[in-house]
């Protein structure tokens, strides 16, 4: 039975007590807005309220006919439950309860293909579907998190100044901004969680070449920290010191050096590679983060071939501090590399799916909040503001500190391979810097080896057509038809 006088009364509401959820719940409570709150047990709602409903006026339910009833119109409702089968069962509950106009928000890291399909099945049903990627974990949803909404544009009217304000804020600036239509929002987070997954690589990669000059966790946690206060300022940069200076209860050793050095995943990193195939885009620097955190997961494989393979084992300095300045730079110059290719898989995303992303906001609203929250942001959102850039590359002002980097990159590439150090990351970012650079890459052969064994056809660079040539008859070439 409904509690009249809950009726109403609620600006938003939460689906999911889970720590995401009630810390999101607690976030608007404490930005002034009464916040509805609703679990599928209700012992999860009932312990937020004893631990935290003295924060703010919250409006808990038992059922969920209670908490749709006691939202204003239109209602505004977060789900913040479990990406995959939970988030349309949830959907399911919810919409037969809801009435035109109403707008349902998905807080969670669901697919952004999910998202386009839930988003049209509800415009079916005249209601407003909202995928909202929200990034900066436990403390952020509590605190103010990066958000990107996607979804339709005239919700966002009703839904955006809400999720502004409980966001986090860069400068008085708000770090939520509408994406763009259906999917968008979702696309954009994970792609931001493709970005985050390179960026701990080169961070770890970076501290394997420190240890391999005998760097040892403390001095590292102090280089790191150093590294903060210039151009490497960024959250993964200040806590990579927090984690490398801890030190473990029961061993007294350093507790980097007792975690098991194989990485998980969660799966938006494969699915920005996944979606980066699909566009055509390359993001090899950020594939390459995914695949070495499935070797490091792989003990059958790694065992074997420890067994098996010889290689040179330690590197050889001359100038030991400078050494460390150049992966301090070779470290800058990876992280580019990776948002440009993340942005760039955003950019050309906009154009498939008819989103017209603006790539500018997208930097914008992860100057705070967000895991890769990083002080080169800024700079990086300003260039996308000021050019009509293609690749962040070319922006001015990166193009002129990559070119002033690049001798500390190549060294530390070179040496590394030399001494064995496995750099995946920094190699392949190299990589990409001097392919999109190179006036004529390798294809030509590649096109050549395919129209010979398959008839796959060329281009020609001094004329226009498509030809073949007939490597089993005459060796001649031909035009083919369009």
């Amino acid at each position: 039975m409904t509690d009249d006088s809950k009726v109403g009364t609620a600006d938003i509401g939460v689906v999911g007590m889970a720590v995401m959820g009630s810390n999101l719940a607690r976030n608007m409570a404490h930005k002034g807005f009464t916040t509805a709150i609703f679990n599928r047990t209700f012992a999860k709602t009932k312990d937020v309220m004893d631990e935290h409903g003295s924060e703010g006026d919250f409006v808990p339910s038992e059922t969920v006919e209670e908490f749709v009833a006691s939202l204003k119109k239109p209602r505004r409702i977060v789900m913040m439950v479990k990406a995959g089968p939970a988030t349309d069962a949830t959907i399911d509950q919810l919409t037969p309860l809801l009435e035109e106009g109403d707008i349902l928000v998905d807080g969670g890291n669901s697919f952004f293909q999910d998202t386009r399909r839930r988003e049209a099945k509800l415009r079916d049903m005249n209601l407003n579907f909202i995928g909202c990627g929200i990034s900066g974990g436990e403390t952020g949803a509590l605190e103010g998190p990066s958000m990107m909404p996607g979804g339709p544009k005239e919700s966002y009217e009703h839904i955006g100044p809400i999720l502004e304000k409980i966001s986090a804020q860069y400068e008085g600036e708000p770090c939520c901004t509408w994406i763009g239509t259906d999917g968008a929002g979702h696309f954009v987070k994970m792609v931001h969680n493709g970005i985050e997954y390179a960026d701990m690589q080169f961070i770890g990669e970076a501290y394997e070449l420190l240890k391999g000059i005998g760097v040892t966790p403390d001095e590292a946690a102090d280089i790191f920290a150093n590294w903060n206060e210039g151009d490497l300022d960024s959250f993964l940069i200040e806590i990579t010191s927090e984690v490398l200076r801890q030190k473990d209860a029961e061993t007294g050793k350093p507790l980097v050096d007792v975690i098991l050095d194989a990485a998980g995943m969660k799966g938006t990193g494969t699915w920005t590679v996944q979606e980066a195939l699909n566009l055509g885009v390359p993001a090899a620097s950020i594939a390459e983060s995914v695949f070495s955190r499935a070797v490091s997961s792989s003990p059958e494989l790694r065992e074997h071939a420890q067994a098996a393979l010889e290689g040179p084992n330690g590197i050889k300095v001359d100038d030991r501090e400078q050494f460390i300045d150049d992966i301090r730079r070779a470290l800058w110059c990876a992280k580019v590399v990776a948002y440009a290719q993340g942005l760039d898989e955003i950019r050309v995303a906009g154009q498939e799916y008819g989103w017209d992303i603006d790539v500018a906001a997208c930097a914008r609203i992860w100057r705070a909040g967000c895991i890769i929250r990083a002080k080169l942001l800024d700079r990086i959102s300003n260039e996308y503001a000021a050019n009509n850039l293609v690749t962040l590359l070319e922006a001015p002002s990166i193009k002129a500190e990559l070119a002033a980097c690049q001798d500390s990159w190549r060294r530390v590439v070179a040496r590394a391979t030399e001494a064995g150090v496995p750099i995946p990351g920094f190699s392949s970012a190299l990589s990409y810097y001097d392919m999109v650079r190179a006036p004529r890459l390798n294809a030509a052969l590649t096109q050549g080896l395919r129209d010979f064994f398959g008839s796959h056809t060329y281009k020609r660079v001094d004329k226009p057509g498509v030809f073949h040539t007939l490597w089993s008859g005459d060796r001649s070439e031909v035009e083919i038809e369009a």
